[in-house]
């Protein structure tokens, strides 16, 4: 991963969204020793993504987890970046009927308006 530097201020909202979408994991290992002998030893795995990263990257959910909830059926749709506003957008619908969020409009979105103006107009 390249780190780039931008010059736009971040709010809030888009450093939490950042990391639901790239996914967070800290693994922590704490020991606690006297004379060399281990007297307590406390290991961590913390992970903070989304239902959709987590569901790439084949994290383990906790027993009782509802697998068929609407998040984590819309966690396995495949999604592909939008080219001009860069949000998560099924495929399906981004090249079916363009970008929800910015209105962009795929080659084959545009050319099926086409097609269907032309069918009004004869």
């Amino acid at each position: 991963m390249v780190l780039q530097a931008t010059h736009e201020p971040s709010t809030l909202v888009d450093v939490i969204e950042r990391i639901l979408d790239k996914g967070l994991v800290i693994n922590a290992d704490i020991t606690v020793s006297l004379v060399g002998i281990e007297l307590l030893g406390i290991k961590a795995r913390i992970a903070l993504a989304s239902f959709e990263t987590a569901a790439k990257c084949g994290l383990e959910f906790p027993s009782g987890t509802n697998y068929k909830a609407p998040a984590w059926q819309e966690a396995g749709v495949g999604k592909e970046e939008c080219p001009q506003c860069g949000k998560n957008v099924s495929v399906e619908e981004l090249l079916d009927e363009g970008c929800p969020w910015c209105g962009w409009i795929s080659a084959k979105a545009k050319g099926a308006q086409k097609q269907k103006q032309e069918l009004v107009t004869e």
